[in-house]
C-alpha cells in the first residue's frame, strides 16, 4: 500500500512539474537583467518598464481585454437565456439546439476560424475588431451553456412558480429568484468564456483585420524574429491576474456555499 501511495504521489508531482515548470521558468526570466534565455545576469525590472512603454504590447493587451470582456458578457447573457428557455421547449427542438451547441466544442479551431472568415467575406463584412468579437461570442456560448445548464436542472421550476404564486411578475421572478440561484453557474460560465477568449489564437488569426493584434497574434508574429523579454513580463502579469481572479472566485464560492448552508439550518 505504501508503494502504491508513493507512486501516486510521484505521478502527481511529475504532472504538476510538467505543467508549471515552464510557467515558473518564464516568470523567472521576466526578472532577468539580460536578454539571454540561458544565462542569469542579475535581478531587474527593466523588462516590465519596457513593457509599459511599448505601444504595440499595450494596444494588443487592450484589444485582448476588450474582446474578452465583451465576448464573455454577450455569450453569458445569450447562453443563460438559452439555458432558461431549454426546459420549456419540446424534446426534438431541445435536442437539435443541444446538438448545434456541441458543434463548436467538437469542431477543430482551424475549421471554425476559416468558416467564420468565409462567412464574413461572403456577407461583405470587412474583417476588423468587431468580427473578432462576433467570432469569440460564437465559440464562447457553448461553454456558458455547459456551465449554466446543470444549475438550471438543479433549480427546476419550483422556485419560479412559487414566486409567481406569491404575486411576483414573471420579470420579478426571473431577476429576483431565478438568476440569483443561477449565479454560481453564470459566474463560472463568464470566467470560462473570458479565459477561452484570452487564450484563443487560431480563430482570432483568421477573423482579425489588418493592424488588429491581440496578445496571442502579437506573440506569434514575434516568434519568427525572436520573442522579446517584455513578453515574459507581460505573461507573468497575466498569469498572476488570472490566479488572483480564480482564488477570489473560489473564496466567493465558499462563502456562497456557507451562506446557503446557514440559511437552510436557520
Amino acid at each position: 500500500m505504501k508503494k502504491h501511495g508513493f507512486i501516486r504521489i510521484l505521478y502527481l508531482a511529475l504532472i504538476i512539474i510538467f505543467l508549471y515548470a515552464p510557467i515558473l521558468t518564464l516568470m523567472v526570466l521576466s526578472f532577468n537583467e539580460g536578454k539571454s534565455m540561458g544565462r542569469w545576469t542579475g535581478f531587474s525590472l527593466r523588462w516590465y518598464a519596457h513593457m509599459f512603454s511599448d505601444a504595440d504590447i499595450l494596444e494588443a493587451l487592450w484589444n485582448t481585454v476588450l474582446i474578452a470582456l465583451v465576448s464573455a458578457a454577450a455569450s453569458t447573457v445569450i447562453g443563460t437565456a438559452v439555458c432558461i428557455a431549454l426546459p420549456r421547449m419540446n424534446k426534438k427542438l431541445r435536442g437539435a439546439l443541444l446538438s448545434i451547441n456541441n458543434i463548436p466544442l467538437l469542431n477543430a479551431d482551424i475549421v471554425t476560424g476559416l468558416s467564420l472568415m468565409l462567412a464574413f467575406v461572403a456577407f461583405g463584412i470587412s474583417l476588423n475588431l468587431g468580427t473578432v468579437i462576433l467570432a469569440h461570442i460564437t465559440f464562447c456560448i457553448p461553454y456558458v451553456i455547459l456551465s449554466v445548464r446543470p444549475k438550471v436542472k438543479q433549480l427546476g421550476n419550483t422556485s419560479y412558480e412559487a414566486a409567481l404564486d406569491l404575486g411576483a411578475t414573471p420579470a420579478q421572478a426571473l431577476f429576483k429568484v431565478v438568476l440569483p440561484d443561477l449565479r454560481p453557474g453564470i459566474v463560472s460560465g463568464f470566467l470560462m468564456a473570458f479565459t477561452m477568449s484570452v487564450d484563443d489564437f487560431i480563430v482570432t488569426h483568421f477573423t482579425r483585420g489588418a493592424g488588429v493584434n491581440t496578445l496571442s497574434t502579437l506573440i506569434y508574429g514575434q516568434v519568427r524574429v525572436g520573442i522579446r523579454p517584455t513578453i515574459y513580463a507581460l505573461s507573468t502579469i497575466i498569469f498572476i491576474l488570472v490566479l488572483v481572479l480564480l482564488l477570489a472566485y473560489n473564496v466567493f464560492q465558499s462563502k456562497s456555499g456557507a451562506a446557503k448552508k446557514n440559511g437552510k439550518r436557520a
